[in-house]
Parts: C-alpha cells; sequence; structure tokens
C-alpha cells in the first residue's frame, strides 16, 4: 500500500520539524514537501498533488484558509487537516465552509495527530471537543442571526448516541465498537443524521447538535 502523501505548511520552523519528525516515525506516512508560507504551501500542492496537507491557519502570504478554498481548484483529492490554537476558534466557520476536513489543537500528542491524518485520509472528519463546544457557541450565533429554523424531524436515541460519541472524537471505528454495532451501520446513522440536520458533513452535524444541547461534551467545557 502506498504511503500518504502530506505537505506540511508551518511558518515556524521549529514546529514543522517537530511534526515532520513525528510523521516521519511511520512507513505508512510520507512528508513530499514543506512549506513556510501559505503561497509555497500552494505551489507545492499544483506540483505533487499530496493526499493531504497538514497547515496552520494563521501564515504569511496566504492563510491556511486561503489555501484550502484555492487548492480545490488545483488538486481536488487533496484534503485539509489544520492544526489550531486556541485563539483560532473563529477561523474555523470559515475553514468548514472552505471544505478542510480536520481542526486539530498544536497542544495534541503525536499519537493524536497520527490518528486524525489517518482518518482525514479515510475520509473522516477530525474536529477536536475542545475546539467543537467553542465553535459551537459561533455556530449557534451565527444561524440565529440567518434566521434558522429547527429540522423538522426529531434525532432517534441511537442517532444522539452516535453524534454525543463524534462530539467527543470517537471515529466511527471506536463508536461502532462502543455501540456493539458494524461501521456500516455507523455511516448509516450519520447519513439519516444529516438528512435530519439539514447539513452535509461530520463536522457540521456536531456543531448543530452541541449549540442546540442535543449533545454535550462536560470534561471540555470545564476546563
Amino acid at each position: 500500500m502506498e504511503p500518504i502523501r502530506i505537505v506540511l505548511a508551518e511558518d515556524h520552523s521549529l514546529m514543522r520539524e517537530g511534526t515532520r519528525h513525528i510523521l516521519e516515525q511511520y512507513p505508512d506516512l510520507k512528508v513530499v514537501g514543506e512549506a513556510g508560507d501559505g503561497q509555497q504551501a500552494l505551489e507545492l500542492i499544483k506540483r505533487l498533488q499530496p493526499d493531504l496537507l497538514i497547515s496552520d491557519i494563521r501564515m504569511p502570504l496566504l492563510s491556511g484558509i486561503e489555501v484550502v478554498r484555492q487548492m480545490k481548484e488545483y488538486s481536488p483529492n487533496t484534503k485539509a487537516l489544520m492544526l489550531t490554537a486556541y485563539d483560532d476558534d473563529d477561523y474555523i466557520l470559515a475553514l468548514m465552509e472552505a471544505g478542510a476536513s480536520g481542526y486539530l489543537l498544536k497542544t495534541a500528542k503525536a499519537s493524536e495527530l497520527v490518528e486524525a491524518v489517518r482518518s482525514v485520509h479515510l475520509g473522516e472528519t477530525v474536529i477536536h471537543p475542545v475546539v467543537a463546544v467553542k465553535v459551537a457557541r459561533l455556530w449557534a450565533q451565527q444561524h440565529r442571526v440567518a434566521g434558522e429554523q429547527q429540522p423538522p424531524e426529531q434525532l432517534s436515541a441511537r442517532e444522539r448516541e452516535v453524534l454525543q460519541l463524534a462530539a467527543k472524537g470517537l471515529r466511527n471505528k471506536a463508536i461502532a465498537d462502543q455501540l456493539n454495532i458494524s461501521v456500516r451501520t455507523v455511516e448509516g446513522h450519520f447519513s439519516s443524521i444529516f438528512t435530519k440536520l439539514l447539513v452535509s458533513s461530520r463536522v457540521e452535524a456536531v456543531l448543530y447538535a452541541l449549540s442546540h444541547s442535543a449533545v454535550t461534551i462536560e470534561e471540555e467545557e470545564r476546563t
């Protein structure tokens, strides 16, 4: 099996080198390019067509948001995993709309980063619970201003369980194991959830559920 080809974009050399060192420990991950600013990242993506971009949000020349927006034109199969600091919460909604697939705190453990890379590559969306709680508040404010209506259908008890676990950061396989159901069944629940909540992604579903108190993340809210 071919390794996951990754471009790293981070303007702080020490952070970039540390991230590369972590990824290089795993044979299924391969860093094929590094960028110190957004413009360089976009050029690398155009040329290398990587499987995944790991990017900071705030960078010189082009922000991570602009890189994600523009790369969809040049390399539509490249997925984006963003590394964020606590004060970057207000950028997450814009990144979601731009098409990013993951949001991870820079304080994450090495194992969490590697798991997130693999999950995003498989087509899943990763959002750190701490980020999810904070962004849910912004999501709620934005949609109240827009005059959002409640969805016509209510979630079932099982769908709430699935969303609760997703909000805590569990991937489909872990959710399936926790609930003693198949991964295919989990995927079916998400499909139903998307339809009922009138959303199109896992991140939107989690944010909607958090902002409407359909699920909670008590541990993160107390920190």
